[in-house]
């Protein structure tokens, strides 16, 4: 179940980019579930993960080999090797150790990444016994099927593209993710990887990797739970000849906003993917007096159940929104001058509904996919945006059968 139209693009070639999934085993249903991206040795690699306590062994091992010149990513779904100790260490360092033996490479130039069941032991022989595989298969145009292979409880690959010319030269940047449950920030249960071929310096790529996470990965919520595993690496060949060094050249600001763009589009494509999702649902908070309040109205109303569950059932229940409003926990919040709307439906004004407001327009709206919630505060000119979805007798299915 999914809401929208989620077909996955054609991804320009990045040169020095290879790509490759098969099945190793890890799973039981033979599904792929193992995954190899290969990086030339101009690249450069910046990450953000996850800011749970019990933070994943590949996490840990990742960001100890990330200072050093990053060659191969190997990713797997159905074991999250997280929750799994002094093991799960030894076991993230010996996929490591062997893809480096095959390729020549030194250990701390390979980044491994886990999805799937939290407490499992990692099968290390299955991974190890599966990488001359992974290798043969390697291929510049398999970005499908590499999204493909970080699917759990995904019901489709997810991938994005955005492309510019400046000074004669063309800019790519591709990225796929994985996601569907246990996401919220910071960042999500979710793992993705965008490439590009720009030439950019360490810091500011650094940098905007997280610029572009808080305005993507760290604004969506599907439940409230932040996963053990999250990562999200920012990875560029540096192969075009025109130098990103200055955050105030044309070209950056290009860039900025094409990746950008690939990160908000994969962000929203794990809401419209959420575990039984049958709503999209774009909070948007308005007129607020700073960035944090936004957010926290923005998060009240999300992580309601009473709410989302309302969203499930098309019910304009708004005394639910006007309720996670008020309990958001803003202080001196004047309720008298709040605004809110259901897409262009004003249900509430002057601290109550709206004069203008009909149960049948406020059905219509509810009645949609796609739903745009905007609460205008009346306290200032910060504006802050959310992506979340509804809450489904599916997503309880799914999550209580999830180890069957």
């Amino acid at each position: 179940m999914a809401v929208g139209i989620l077909n996955f693009p054609t991804m320009p070639i990045i040169d020095g980019v290879q790509l490759n999934a098969i099945s190793a085993g890890i799973k039981n249903n033979k599904c792929h579930d193992l995954v190899l991206i290969a990086l030339p040795d101009s690249a450069k690699t910046a990450g953000v993960f996850t800011q749970n306590a019990f933070c994943a062994a590949p996490v840990v091992v990742c960001k100890s080999h990330l200072s050093y010149q990053s060659r191969y990513l190997i990713i797997n779904s159905g074991n999250a090797n997280a929750c799994t100790g002094e093991q799960g260490l030894r076991s993230a360092i010996s996929c490591c150790e062997a893809l480096a033996q095959s390729t020549n490479v030194n250990t701390t130039q390979v980044l491994p990444f886990s999805t799937g069941v939290i407490g499992d032991p990692l099968p290390v022989e299955k991974i190890t016994a599966a990488i001359p595989e992974l290798l043969s298969g390697l291929s510049e145009d398999h970005w499908q099927l590499a999204a493909k292979g970080m699917m759990t409880t995904d019901t489709r690959p997810k991938g994005a593209t955005a492309s510019f010319d400046y000074c004669g030269e063309t800019f790519v940047v591709n990225g796929i993710c994985k996601g569907a449950g246990m996401i919220k920030p910071n960042m999500a249960t979710m793992l993705g990887f965008v490439v590009s071929n720009a030439n950019i310096s360490q810091s500011l790529l650094e940098q905007l990797s997280r610029d572009a996470v808080n305005q993507s990965f760290n604004r969506i919520t599907i439940d409230g739970d932040t996963s053990t595993n999250d990562s999200c690496m920012l990875m560029t060949t540096c192969t075009t000849s025109q130098i990103i060094d200055n955050v105030n050249e044309p070209l950056y600001t290009l860039f900025k906003d094409a990746v950008t763009s690939v990160y908000q589009t994969l962000a929203q494509a794990i809401i419209r993917d959420g575990e039984g999702a049958t709503k999209f649902v774009t909070l948007q908070i308005e007129e607020g007096a700073n960035a944090n309040e936004c957010l926290q109205v923005a998060y009240a109303i999300a992580h309601s159940p009473l709410v989302k569950t309302a969203l499930f059932a098309s019910d304009p229940n708004w005394g639910r929104i006007a309720a996670a409003i008020g309990y958001a926990g803003i202080q001196q919040l004047n309720v008298d001058l709040i605004r809110v709307y259901l897409n262009d439906t004003l249900i509430i004004e002057n601290g109550g509904r709206s004069a203008s407001y009909t149960e049948a327009a406020g059905q219509a709206a509810m009645d949609q996919a796609e739903i745009l919630l905007r609460v205008c505060l009346g306290r200032g000119d910060q504006q802050e945006v959310l992506w979340t979805t509804d809450l489904s007798h599916e997503y309880v299915t799914i999550n209580a059968e999830y180890r069957n």
